[in-house]
């Protein structure tokens, strides 16, 4: 690997995948991800201006599902650092694949450890982490890092190094920097609080569960065979799932399955179309599908009135 020369001091060069907002609407919707204003404007704006976007909102509204539609409209390579809590520096850049160096070693003989490193400290012996791919990418790159906020602190600080000048120093091979800016987002539950520092570095979207009529639209798209009646039936029960106290939320992700699940159920296929051919029992016998904790099930079942 080496340092390309379109690098400069102030960073990579940034090639827009988009020429619009209404672009980057148009582009999604061909995915299937449907944009609201202001993820498609904070989209537009990460992808002109070359800044990362942090994307937070409760689990499953589909923060990870725009990274990926996004590399998807852009005929970008999708590059994942999924965070978790231990993950270290290793698992995010780079690593050497000690067993081989070895066996190299071994196998050219006796040698000047002068002579040696020059040999074990290359590519060959190189395995890149997800943070060290996408800067060392020369096509269009999305970088998605999911869920930084089950990371430790230090890896914000390391995050911070990497996406401030968009390059990784590797001691003994010098330092790559990335020739194209990549698309990076990142997302988070809002499960501990993130530094000022890191949210300095990035431009914000808070992405929360749709409205009534947008999660239609959804589901219209996701699933086309699903009534228009039993969709806005569904809608409504989501809806009020989720205003109750309960451990989760059910998701828009969630609801899509529900949808498919009532479907091979032949929800639909009855006479009673108020209700989108869907029944009381229907109803407790799938529920879940979109609760996954048991009292979160005994709460919707009594506030349902279902049993």
């Amino acid at each position: 690997m080496t340092t390309p020369a379109e690098y400069t001091a102030s960073g990579p060069q940034v090639v827009p995948s988009f020429t619009s907002v209404d672009d980057v609407v148009s582009k999604l919707r061909e995915t299937g991800y449907l944009a609201d204003d202001a993820t498609a404007t904070s989209t537009f704006l990460a992808d002109r201006l070359g800044k990362p976007l942090l994307v937070e909102g409760p689990a499953g509204v589909g923060k990870t599902e725009l990274a990926k539609s996004i590399a998807a409209a852009t005929d970008a390579e999708l590059v994942r650092l999924q965070c978790y809590e231990g993950i270290d520096e290793a698992r995010a850049l780079y690593e050497w694949n000690h067993a081989k160096q070895i066996l190299h070693i071994q196998a050219t003989g006796n040698r000047a450890w002068e002579e040696a490193k020059t040999d074990i400290f290359s590519d060959e012996f190189l395995l890149p982490r997800p943070l060290l791919k996408a800067i060392s990418r020369e096509g269009p790159t999305v970088l998605l890092i999911d869920e930084i906020d089950k990371a430790d602190v230090d890896m914000e600080g390391l995050l911070l190094e990497v996406l401030s000048d968009f390059a990784i120093t590797i001691p003994e091979m010098g330092t790559v920097a990335a020739q194209r800016r990549p698309i990076v987002l990142l997302t988070s539950n809002a499960t501990r609080e993130l530094s000022e520092a890191l949210k300095r570095r990035c431009l914000y979207l808070y992405i929360d569960f749709p409205d009534a009529e947008r999660e239609k639209e959804i589901l219209a798209s996701r699933v086309p065979n699903l009534s228009a009646s039993l969709s806005a039936e569904l809608v409504r029960i989501v809806g009020v799932l989720r205003t109750l106290d309960i451990r989760k939320k059910p998701s828009v992700a969630e609801t899509i399955d529900w949808a498919n699940t009532l479907l091979a159920l032949g929800a639909g296929e009855q006479a009673d179309t108020k209700r989108g051919g869907l029944d009381d029992g229907l109803i407790a016998r799938t529920l879940g599908v979109v609760l996954k904790h048991r009292p979160d099930l005994k709460t919707a079942l009594k506030e349902l009135k279902l049993g």
